[in-house]
């Protein structure tokens, strides 16, 4: 594959994770496009899978085929395999023929119980302590050659800007999605803080600290405790100036 058509790829791919409000739509598109590339013709021969390591667990996050997805998976559950070694040490790993393989034991025999060859998997180049591999699976030992490895590098580097992108878009997602719960809990609480101090006559430290002694005693969160002094008082929903 020429740099031509590398570069044609990764065009594509970088506008799919901008089309796509969802990662595993930029994901996915990258296994179809992997196992397309990488066949020789027989879709069939390889599976493509990619492994998302965030917050210390992994997880398949896209794949080829269902198939693709539950051998990527094997690894989870024993804890070893080439895929989680490329996404953690970001670095390539290839096991030309999984019968002679001994680093992951357990790993190994499943794979070849389940008519995997070889496999090949590919780490994409991610910050923040993220990890992800590009995992490819051939029925065939010896199933990837030279030229298909620096194809599938070429994808994963042609990839990594767009994936890190995504990512950043995600976790800036769920940023700001906690930081609106946030606000939404401090209005709730401190509505609750007022109708307390009223009901009570007394100062709004005073009326913080009845609500944290209830919440402490029933074991309630606070954002509770305060939704249900609230609601005894009005059937509408506390609103903060971001819900409108």
């Amino acid at each position: 594959m020429d740099s031509d058509q590398l570069t044609s790829v990764g065009e594509y791919l970088y506008g799919k994770v901008l089309d796509t409000e969802q990662i595993e739509g930029f994901l996915n598109a990258l296994t179809h496009v992997a196992v397309q590339e990488l066949s020789g013709g027989d879709p069939g021969r390889v599976l493509c899978g990619i492994t998302l390591v965030r917050r210390h667990r992994a997880g398949t996050v896209a794949s080829s085929s269902l198939e693709a997805q539950e051998v990527d998976e094997v690894q989870y559950g024993l804890g070893e395999g080439p895929c989680l070694t490329a996404a953690r040490d970001r670095g390539l790993v290839l096991v030309p023929d999984l019968r002679v393989e001994h680093r992951w034991p357990r790993y190994v025999g499943h794979m070849v119980s389940r008519g995997i060859g070889s496999v090949l998997a590919v780490p994409f180049d991610l910050q923040d302590g993220d990890g992800a591999a590009l995992n490819l699976y051939s029925r065939q030992v010896h199933g990837f050659d030279p030229r298909q490895v620096e194809a599938a590098r070429g994808y994963a580097d042609q990839a990594s800007t767009a994936l890190a992108l995504a990512l950043q878009v995600a976790r800036h997602r769920e940023e700001a999605e906690q930081l609106l719960e946030a606000m939404k809990a401090r209005t709730t609480i401190d509505l609750a803080v007022g109708i307390v101090m009223g009901q009570n006559r007394c100062s709004q430290q005073e009326a913080f600290g009845i609500l944290l002694a209830a919440s402490n005693s029933r074991n309630i969160k606070l954002r509770d405790v305060a939704a249900a002094v609230v609601g005894s008082a009005t059937p509408e929903a506390p609103a903060t100036h971001f819900d409108r």
